[in-house]
């Protein structure tokens, strides 16, 4: 029911900034929350950051804190991720997800939280 599209995948030199969209469509509400994660090759499947949609609540991933943000727009069906000052470690697949409880916010980064999963965008950083 629920649709996930994410976009603004790029490559950019290190330093630089890209800004990714979620757009969320069916039904969404406040219970929701909404988290970016992301895949290097080879690598797991790791949680980047997450915001609770009736809250407003953020919680980031150590390796992204204070160079990442995530919010969402007044509609709350777009969540974005700025992502500046990035680095050669940060190139995976960044994907968008769902979690239709929003109940266990120490739990966000953990991949069976989620029920629904858009389609990866591509980051690339060169060194």
């Amino acid at each position: 029911e629920v649709q996930l599209q994410a976009s603004g995948g790029g490559v950019v030199q290190t330093g630089g900034s890209l800004r990714l969209s979620c757009a969320a469509s069916g039904f969404i509400d406040d219970d929701y929350a909404i988290a970016w994660f992301r895949q290097a090759p080879g690598k797991e499947r790791e949680g980047v950051s997450n915001i609770n949609i009736g809250e407003g609540d953020t919680f980031y991933a150590d390796s992204v804190k204070g160079r990442f943000t995530i919010s969402s727009d007044n509609t709350k069906r777009t969540i974005f991720l700025q992502m500046d000052d990035l680095k050669p470690e940060d190139t995976a697949v960044y994907y968008c997800a769902a979690d239709r409880g929003s109940k266990a916010p120490r739990a966000w980064s953990l991949i069976p939280v989620y029920d629904y999963w858009g389609r990866g965008t591509q980051v690339t950083v060169s060194s």
